[in-house]
């Protein structure tokens, strides 16, 4: 894989290291983008990859007009024994010896053995027996013209069909072109149209012979209306009229059965915007217009929510509860045991954890604008900034991975009966135990008993004190309550030592080191938030 490396040198002598540019992994953003887009895009867009191009077919077609070049396989038997290819000449005739010329121009193939035929019986009168076939058809010429990729004058058999005229010029450009109003053109009039979502849909495709100098010609996309949500195709779709009703467009984009709803957006000759919502039952009777994006929504009314029951209990794992429940009315159902620690209930909600994402990607985002635009005043510390520049970036990428778990912490002063439950909450009961977590930077990172009378140092000296690379000023202990506290060993007054209870989690984070105060801050908020809500060290 090769790597460059660009720099630039900037006013005032100072050297700006900009990025070290990894060439695959540029492919692999660009084709991630791609298919992003693809995915938002022209419903049949990926008909045409070049699969109908490779494809040649020799099909039998009595409508077939013999022309100059094709080459005729003719046996006779009896009286007379004679098999020869013969060449259809430059004059449209083949020879036959004993019998003479046979014209063949523009005769359709299914006549040819019968003109055959009818030339040997002049010659031949009894005991002559003929058979004649195509053995190799002439190449048509066929125009290839409108919203194409790359319009032109390609060749094929006259038995290949549009799939593979419209893939030798590169597909229809999904922006432009029509796949509902493709016309074939025959010495310059209308032969026929055809309408590609009847391929697309149900697999129907009409076959007929092209001859040379036929056209095919991709017009323009008129009315398209794109759909969105609920949906198994959530693509842009063509009409063939100028509007179509929402029961069509479901049933062009899969609606799924979760779908009650859709939601129209569509601009009126005032340039205003109109948002319109519509039951399942009046999707017949309502018409969508050029332009309109339509999403479809399940949108259910729903007096109960569940939420998963984890941890030390003896009841269900989920429960269907009446919505408005309160954590207090929830515990009075809860089957508790006597290694239940009712008093350190955990409340995660996907909400929260969806907040907790946003705000690290965002941390990262500046940690990496950061990283890759800080100056550096002499050649040699820009080497090193690069060397910090890739340590950071992959530290980013491990970073994004992880998956904050959305607890809610409950202050111990918060009544229960305040805290309402939403759909999907996980409602956690941690086990009465006496253990204590040390994780991070120290040698011998594990789990110990707890005693009564030690503190926080006496945990980490037996998990063989700080490391070298461990943040002092930032020692984590997470209750079992979900809790954080935060502690600095420069601190040496007893009172700045937080309580280790059982239960309770140790986390020594690493220390963050980097060449600008900026970096090194943005380093240690992000390891900060990480560990809250994950309850897991990330290394750097």
């Amino acid at each position: 894989m090769k790597k460059f490396y660009f720099s630039c040198i900037i006013a005032f002598g100072f050297t700006c290291n900009v990025l070290a540019l990894d060439l695959g992994a540029i492919a692999k953003v660009d084709l991630n983008t791609t298919a992003e887009k693809s995915s938002n895009g022209v419903f049949g867009e990926h008909l045409f990859n070049g699969n109908f191009s490779k494809v040649v077919q020799h099909v039998y077609n009595p409508d077939y007009r013999i022309g100059i070049g094709d080459v005729v396989t003719l046996k006779m038997w009896g009286a007379f024994n004679y098999e020869q290819p013969l060449n259809v000449d430059s004059q449209g005739n083949i020879f036959i010896p004993s019998v003479g010329t046979v014209q063949l121009l523009g005769v359709r193939n299914g006549e040819l053995v019968n003109i055959i035929t009818e030339k040997v019986k002049k010659v031949y009168k009894e005991n002559v027996f003929v058979y004649a076939d195509m053995g190799a058809y002439q190449n048509v010429s066929v125009f290839v013209t409108g919203n194409v990729n790359n319009p032109g004058l390609y060749q094929g058999l006259s038995s290949d069909s549009l799939m593979q005229y419209i893939d030798k010029a590169y597909g229809i450009n999904p922006k432009q072109g029509s796949f509902r109003k493709i016309s074939i053109l025959r010495e310059n009039k209308l032969y026929k149209k055809i309408d590609l979502y009847d391929f697309l849909l149900q697999g129907q495709m009409e076959l007929f012979a092209f001859r040379s100098g036929d056209v095919i010609l991709v017009e323009s996309v008129g009315s398209y209306i794109s759909a969105a949500g609920e949906v198994l195709r959530p693509l842009r779709f063509e009409s063939k009229e100028l509007t179509m009703t929402l029961k069509e467009l479901a049933k062009l984009s899969g609606i799924k059965p979760t779908a009650t709803n859709a939601v129209v957006k569509s601009y009126g000759s005032d340039n205003r915007l109109s948002v319109q919502s519509y039951p399942l039952d009046a999707f017949e009777s309502v018409t969508c217009k050029a332009g309109d994006t339509v999403e479809f929504m399940p949108d259910y009314l729903s007096k109960e929510i569940q939420v998963a029951i984890e941890g030390e209990h003896d009841g269900l794992h989920t429960l269907v509860l009446k919505k408005g429940i309160t954590l207090l009315e929830l515990k009075k159902d809860l089957h508790f045991n006597t290694r239940s620690n009712i008093q350190a209930i955990q409340v995660y909600r996907k909400s929260v954890a969806q907040m907790q994402k946003k705000l690290i990607e965002a941390q990262l985002k500046e940690l990496e604008t950061l990283a890759l635009t800080t100056p550096s005043v002499t050649p040699q510390e820009a080497t090193m900034r690069t060397q910090e520049s890739k340590a950071i970036l992959e530290f980013i990428e491990r970073a994004k991975k992880v998956e904050p778990k959305g607890q809610i912490v409950i202050n111990e002063k918060t009544p229960t009966e305040t805290i309402v439950l939403e759909e999907g909450d996980t409602i956690s009961i941690p086990t009465h135990n006496n253990i204590i977590i040390v994780q991070g930077e120290v040698a011998l990172p594990g789990a110990f008993t707890y005693a009564d009378g030690q503190n926080i140092d006496d945990y980490i000296a037996q998990a063989g004190d700080l490391s070298e690379r461990a943040n002092k000023e930032r020692i984590l202990v997470i209750k079992a309550s979900g809790k954080a506290e935060k502690y600095d060993t420069s601190l040496f007054t007893m009172s700045g030592k937080p309580t280790i209870d059982k239960g309770d989690a140790i986390l020594i984070l690493p220390k963050a080191e980097g060449k600008s105060l900026q970096v090194t801050s943005m380093l240690s908020q992000i390891l900060y938030h990480i560990a809250v809500a994950t309850k897991v060290v990330l290394d750097i």
